[in-house]
């Protein structure tokens, strides 16, 4: 999980729904479905800093894992605005071992969303600008 026993852990999510999907494709990416990247997700929450610069390296330095893209919404230069005050670290990577192998699923883009616990909650409520 996160942090130093505080609120961290994983924040569940469920698959993104079809209607999501869908509103996406066309209100983001102009009807092209290949940059939709974040249909498998979850989401890690940190009660600071360091625990969430920790698991980032983690993950960049496994082995079976290819990052796709990492946005930095936690840089103190992105505009918070475009997105309702919601930051994260959201990491794009697919997994490449022979399990995912065999399923065919070493190519399957999934989302990672880090976060600090007081993100976690505004998400929660609120979610982030679509």
């Amino acid at each position: 999980g996160g942090g130093g026993g505080g609120g961290g852990g994983v924040v569940w999510a469920k698959i993104k729904s079809p209607a999501r999907a869908s509103e996406k494709v066309v209100r983001c990416y102009s009807y092209d479905v290949s940059r939709l990247l974040d249909i498998c997700r979850q989401t890690i929450a940190f009660d600071t800093v360091d625990d969430l610069v920790q698991c980032l390296r983690a993950i960049v330095d496994d082995g079976d894992v290819r990052v796709v893209r990492i946005k930095n919404r936690l840089d103190m230069g992105y505009d918070s605005g475009e997105s309702a005050g919601y930051r994260d670290v959201a990491i794009n990577l697919w997994v490449c071992n022979s399990t995912t192998g065999r399923f065919g699923l070493d190519t399957h883009v999934c989302e990672v969303q880090l976060m600090l616990t007081q993100f976690a909650s505004v998400k929660a409520e609120d979610g982030h600008k679509r």
